[in-house]
């Protein structure tokens, strides 16, 4: 009799973890270079299953594998972002809609504990678990409505929604109107109203894409204003 080994993760997953974790909690910024030398010493491994795991990263969109030039962290233009949330309020609705009609009581359990846990971070001050709960928020939807395609297909988009997401995590008044919102969301579902919470849920992945826009402009315009000064710098020699 043959007995069944658990196996580990390998190198380079533990690597792809690593990396994504920084990547979608903030630590690495969008557009930052990746050194496969500097990342491979830090996780104290070869530069092999390095190159494999951002090769990984690069499938699920967090990467920019650029010939010549590097490997660096994603960066989304405003119209990619808004692309971004028409993929993602098509998915997400359609799997409320399955969660619904499956087991609205199960969402409802679901989300009334992420909810409370939710109020507690935002009390704490802890908006880095705050974030990881609005993500997990958003996946219970995908969770309770067991279809394995859908699924699969947000699971493309999640880690560059989540990377994003962390990044307006510094602003209490954005995340005090996020909860607000989560928590109308839960007393929607509670209560059976499936088209406000629809309604709502749509505004919501509106008012974050508008959001995001309006975090990654704010990102554009120093570096834009640098670029004009050393202009005028320059016109200013001549």
């Amino acid at each position: 009799m043959t007995l069944a080994v658990a196996r580990g993760p390998s190198l380079t997953e533990q690597a792809a973890a690593y990396i994504r974790g920084r990547i979608v909690r903030g630590l690495l910024q969008c557009g930052e270079p990746l050194s496969e030398l500097a990342l491979a010493q830090e996780l104290g491994i070869s530069k092999t299953p390095v190159r494999e795991a951002i090769l990984e990263l690069k499938r699920q969109g967090l990467v920019d594998v650029q010939p010549q030039r590097g490997t660096f962290v994603f960066e989304m233009s405003a119209d990619q972002v808004v692309q971004l949330a028409e993929v993602r309020s098509i998915l997400e609705l359609a799997a409320f809609g399955l969660a619904m009609d499956r087991d609205q009581h199960a969402l409802s359990r679901h989300w009334s504990e992420i909810v409370s846990a939710m109020k507690v971070a935002l009390e704490k001050g802890n908006t880095e678990q705050y974030r990881v709960l609005d993500g997990a928020f958003h996946q219970a939807i995908f969770d309770v409505a067991h279809n394995q395609y859908l699924s699969e297909t947000f699971a493309v988009i999640a880690f560059r929604i989540q990377a994003l997401r962390n990044r307006l995590s510094l602003d209490p008044e954005l995340n005090n109107t996020s909860y607000d919102e989560h928590q109308r969301l839960l007393q929607y579902v509670r209560s059976g109203q499936a088209d406000k919470a629809i309604n709502l849920l749509a505004w919501h992945i509106e008012w974050t894409r508008d959001r995001y826009i309006t975090f990654l402009q704010a990102l554009v315009r120093p570096e834009t204003a640098g670029r004009s000064h050393e202009r005028r710098q320059r016109a200013g020699r001549t």
